[in-house]
């Protein structure tokens, strides 16, 4: 598998924790914040492994605007600040 790394955001819902990576839009989750972050890791391996077998991996990650640094890794586009924003 190639090595890539992505960002993690967690929401709560109810009593189930949600891991989300916004940049390749997988998700999962679990009854932990660690738990909903491996879970994760495992979907985002899965996707992965399944883009490489179909060829269409770096399709994807140039499309989700990922680059390819000088060790071959690919990087994900910055993730700068979340916030909550409320309308009235």
């Amino acid at each position: 598998m190639i090595p890539i790394d992505y960002d993690v955001i967690i929401f709560k819902e109810d009593k189930v924790y949600v891991a989300y990576c916004p940049e390749l839009d997988v998700s999962s989750c679990g009854n932990t914040v660690e738990q909903a972050k491996a879970m994760l890791k495992t979907a985002v391996r899965l996707f992965i492994e399944e883009a490489e077998r179909m060829g269409t991996l770096e399709d994807i990650l140039e499309e989700s605007k990922y680059k390819k640094d000088a060790s071959g890794r690919w990087l994900p586009p910055k993730l700068v600040a979340t916030e909550l924003v409320s309308i009235s």
